[in-house]
C-alpha cells in the first residue's frame, strides 16, 4: 500500500492506494478527482517545472520560466540539464517560448516574467 497526499483540491486528502487483482484501489478521497489523481500519480507521475534560465543581459542575469505543460517526473533531471545550457539573448515576455518541444516531450518552456522587456 502507498500513501499520498492529494493536491487536486483544497481538501488535501490523505489517500491510500493498493494494487489488487482488479487494478488500483484508492481510499481516503472525498471526491472523484482524488481517485483520478492517485491513479495518475502511481502509474505516470507528471510535474510542471518552474526554474530560471540564464540571460546575456547584465541587469537581468536570469529569467523565470516554466514548462507549458506537465512532463514525466522521471525526466526532471534531464530537463534541468538541458535548461542549464540555455542562454536567452533576446527580450522575451510572459508566455513566449524559450525552448520548443524540450527533450522531444512535446512541451515548451515559456517565460513567466516581462522583466527582459522592461530592462531593454
Amino acid at each position: 500500500m502507498k500513501s499520498i497526499l492529494c493536491i487536486v483540491c483544497p481538501n488535501g486528502c490523505r489517500l491510500s492506494v493498493e494494487k489488487n487483482t482488479e487494478g488500483l484501489v484508492v481510499a481516503g478521497n472525498q471526491c472523484k478527482r482524488g481517485v483520478d489523481f492517485a491513479v495518475a500519480e502511481i502509474t505516470n507521475p507528471t510535474r510542471t517545472l518552474t526554474t530560471t534560465v540564464r540571460t546575456s543581459f547584465p541587469g537581468v542575469p536570469v529569467l523565470p520560466v516554466r514548462t507549458a505543460g506537465e512532463i514525466p517526473k522521471g525526466k526532471i533531471r534531464d530537463l534541468m540539464n538541458h535548461i542549464n545550457g540555455i542562454i536567452i539573448n533576446r527580450p522575451v515576455g510572459i508566455g513566449e517560448t524559450v525552448a520548443e518541444n524540450i527533450l522531444g516531450l512535446g512541451v515548451n518552456v515559456i517565460a513567466t516574467s516581462n522583466i527582459l522587456r522592461e530592462e531593454v
